[in-house]
């Protein structure tokens, strides 16, 4: 062997007698982790605890194992486990031992992203406000309050997940932690002090001896044995940083993020199994989908700002933990693709030889004899035929086929053949009733917490992110001699906002509202103003959406009125109120009052709502009560009534809402090509966010107190609880070639077996098949919704279809010509579509 061949032994030797001195058993090497002395593919998928209820946990875990992940990531927030310094807060959702716990029950591992940064569109990209607080303190840098803050945290977690044996070394399930989170490039734009940061922070957890690896995402220095990680839509041209270290994807982005105002992003299945199936070909061993259950952003737990309180992020299990389809299904065909491949995979380096211009085929020998291919086709229009192995095999544009055994096609990521669901919200029994409401009184909200000072406070500094909501007060007095009170114009504010949002009064009277968005928070409002002779106050309700969460010293951005504010157009000019003598109030009256408690309402007079539809008012308080609707089906508020603000029910915040419509590029999706998130938008010139999860187990049989706060007005009569359904389910596969016999292939003592291909047909819980809308076998014609009939179809394609299918809740249905009774056209590639109805069992 060369020298550079001896000193990587040298290396990987050095790793495994360390990890036998300290008896762990987590290790990797250059193809993979090593789990117990065995390489692995892994296959992760990010579900984070916070976005979700213990309720839910068990549930969205066994589904994500079903579509066959073998680990479960999630960050670590640090926001919600500490909110004051030293005082810890591990219950409920927050309760991060029970949800690893609940991992390591369903038999899977997991991988715990402390961070403690998380970014992840979260408030203050997960840090503690208090954080920003601390004397002399500099985020994400070599600076000594940090790093002994950060530290501290660290050192809290892990000595929990420790004192409950839960890391891998222990028996538990966790097999990788990560320190730090995309760093790279701040690391780079800080120079010295940031790569002194970072290889402090790595040289910190790997010191904490939790006897599994440590990785740091988009960080090319991480210094040995922390492994660099990839994160991004494609990592297949991604390397680690030394040559023993495996090929890892911490985050393959199975969406995007909504923000209030934007559309809604969705990425093709097809492309995302193309980016898979493209990192494993070229020696990829861990790709973990981000997210694989986004969520809710509960509370106002949102951060970026602007970012809406669905995370759902297109994921494979929707935000309300449904299965969605087709992407669950096609993607637990490649992870079994995948897994059929795993000796070839971790025994030997691939062999990659040209099929066409752009076409390639990676080959896997093992020395045991396995082999495994992986063709692909990288031309985004046009298929091909290649020949491969003394076999001919056609190529979708943009795909690569998967040969567990070098012949045999068992995948091809741009051929969708799993069942396809219709969601619907539709309408549940429950009513609201008795409602009534409580307007914020801007005359009396001054009270002992109101403080003054001359110019314009930074509102987070104020705040301390205990509300959404700042008031900015001052008075003006105005001559009884000025023109516009004798017929001239009005005089007009100008307000400049770092926002997020602002609402102006005059009077008490709303003046109007103006907002920034997540590309430019700073705007501006411009209105005329109603003043009149004497005394005027002028009221200016500063509101935040979401802190910023990511950014070089984003601790350091500012929020709220930072002016200037001025009147123009007076007889004098222009009037600057920058300076002027402002009055501060935190919070709204309501929230002092804890209104959006059950154990609050009783400290208000609340008003009987018969005339809420007709007198619609800015800074109002609603309330009413419902009864939990019949069945198990997830829930959602339809809030498209109303305008902006915050919604609670039993106490437990929804998070915010906002009727902001979309504005995108909605024309059209193709699965082929590079996606990128301006790519496949949906819901232009429609509210970005309608609904807002209701998680079941908030509510109690009867008497459910739902709460609101509207900013802006709107009417909440027309508020309605609705239920996620699955309304129809659809299945489009074609028959194999002739060509294609049965066969079989063993992996790791596992046989797999491939027949004649199958359509399964599963609808969701407490439902049935009630009805088959559509059935062909032969050369049926569109998708699902709109499939028709095309020139070959077997006449008993329908009542095959509803022998095996009605009145169940799943049914599988093979296609072959003796189950339609005879070849409604010999010698033609046939397909058979279906789309079946869903419905309540009675």
């Amino acid at each position: 062997m060369n020298s550079v061949s001896n000193w990587v032994l040298f290396i990987c030797l050095s790793v495994f007698v360390e990890c036998v001195l300290v008896q762990c058993r987590v290790t990797y090497d250059r193809k993979a982790i090593v789990i117990n002395g065995q390489r692995r593919i892994l296959i992760s998928g990010s579900i984070h605890y916070p976005r979700s209820t213990p309720e839910m946990w068990e549930d969205l875990i066994n589904k994500a194992k079903e579509g066959g992940v073998d680990v479960i990531e999630t960050y670590v927030f640090w926001n919600v486990h500490e909110p004051s310094p030293g005082n810890y807060n591990f219950e409920g959702k927050y309760d991060i031992v029970r949800f690893i716990k609940t991992i390591q029950k369903a038999g899977l591992y997991a991988h715990l992203r402390i961070g403690p940064y998380v970014c992840a569109e979260w408030n203050f990209g997960g840090f503690p406000v208090w954080l920003k607080y601390v004397p002399g303190i500099s985020f994400r840098t070599d600076n000594e309050p940090f790093k002994m803050a950060m530290k501290g945290f660290t050192e809290k977690i892990v000595s929990l997940m420790k004192s409950k044996n839960l890391f891998e070394s222990q028996g538990g399930p966790i097999i990788l932690s990560q320190i730090e989170n995309e760093y790279g490039s701040q690391a780079k734009a800080l120079g010295a002090p940031g790569h002194h940061y970072m290889t402090w922070a790595a040289n910190m957890a790997v010191g904490l001896d939790t006897g599994v690896p440590w990785v740091m995402c988009k960080e090319d220095d991480a210094p040995d044995p922390v492994i660099n990680t990839c994160n991004g839509f494609y990592c297949d041209s991604f390397s680690p940083n030394k040559p023993y270290k495996p090929i890892i994807w911490t985050e393959a982005w199975s969406g995007w993020f909504t923000e209030f105002g934007g559309p809604i992003h969705q990425r093709p299945v097809q492309d995302l199994a193309f980016a898979v199936a493209r990192f494993i070909q070229k020696g990829g061993s861990f790709v973990n989908y981000y997210m694989y259950h986004g969520g809710t952003n509960f509370g106002r737990s949102a951060g970026g700002p602007f970012i809406a309180t669905s995370y759902d992020y297109d994921a494979p299990l929707d935000e309300y933990g449904l299965i969605r389809q087709p992407k669950y299904g096609h993607l637990k065909e490649l992870h079994r693709s995948i897994k059929l491949c795993e000796q070839a995979l971790v025994s030997a380096d691939p062999t990659v030889t040209s099929l066409g211009s752009l076409q390639q085929a990676h080959v896997y020998s093992a020395e045991s004899g396995g082999c495994a291919a992986f063709l692909a086709n990288y031309d985004t229009k046009s298929a091909v035929r290649v020949l491969f192995n003394n076999m001919h095999y056609n190529l979708p544009p943009w795909s690569i086929s998967i040969l567990p055994d070098c012949r045999n096609v068992v995948f091809n990521t741009a051929k969708v053949g799993v069942q396809t669901s219709q969601m619907e919200m539709l309408p549940s029994n429950a009513e609201m009733f008795s409602w009534e409401t409580f307007n914020e009184d801007l005359s009396s909200s001054e009270d002992s917490s109101s403080f003054s000072a001359h110019g314009l406070l930074e509102q987070i500094n104020v705040t301390r992110d205990t509300s959404d909501y700042l008031w900015y007060k001052t008075s003006v007095d105005i001559g009884s001699s000025e023109s516009f009170l004798h017929g001239g114009e009005l005089p007009t504010l100008i307000v400049q906002s770092t926002g997020h949002a602002l609402h102006v009064f005059v009077n008490g009277q709303l003046s109007g509202s103006a907002f920034g968005t997540r590309q430019n928070r700073r705007f501006a409002f411009k209105g005329k103003v109603n003043l009149r002779a004497g005394s005027n106050k002028i009221a200016l309700l500063s509101v935040a959406v979401g802190l910023p969460n990511v950014g070089g010293h984003y601790e350091q951005w500012n929020t709220g009125v930072l002016g200037p504010v001025a009147l123009h157009g007076l007889d004098q000019g222009k009037w600057d109120l920058s300076w002027a003598k402002w009055t501060y109030q935190v919070g709204l009256k309501g929230e002092a009052m804890n209104l959006n408690s059950p154990n609050g309402i009783s400290a208000v007079d609340w008003m009987q709502g018969s005339l809420i539809a007709q007198k619609q008012q800015p800074l109002t308080w609603h309330k009413a009560y419902f009864n939990a609707p019949d069945g198990d089906e997830p829930l959602a508020l339809d809030m498209s009534g109303m305008g902006k603000g915050q919604v609670w029910v039993n106490g437990q915040s929804l998070g915010r809402y906002w009727t902001a419509y979309a504005t995108g590029n909605c024309n059209g999706c193709s699965y082929s090509g590079t996606f990128r998130p301006p790519k496949c938008q949906l819901g232009c010139g429609q509210p970005t966010q309608k609904w807002y999860h209701l998680p079941r187990s908030w509510l109690k049989p009867t008497q459910n107190l739902l709460v609101l706060f509207e900013e802006l007005g709107g009417d909440p009569t027309r508020i309605t609880l609705v239920k996620r359904s699955m309304t129809s389910v659809c299945a489009d596969v074609a028959e194999y070639h002739p060509n294609i016999k049965n066969w079989q292939i063993e992996s790791y003592g596992r046989t797999e077996e491939f027949h004649k291909p199958k359509v399964h047909l599963r609808c969701g819980p407490g439902q049935s098949i009630s009805s088959i809308k559509f059935a062909s076998f032969g050369t049926p014609l569109g998708t699902c919704g709109t499939f028709q009939q095309g020139t070959c179809h077997a006449p008993s394609s329908y009542t095959t279809l509803e022998r095996k299918c009605i009145g169940r809740q799943r049914c599988t249905v093979t296609i072959s010509n003796s189950n339609f009774g005879q070849d409604p056209c010999p010698n033609v590639l046939k397909r058979l579509s279906v789309e079946a109805i869903c419905a309540p069992l009675t």
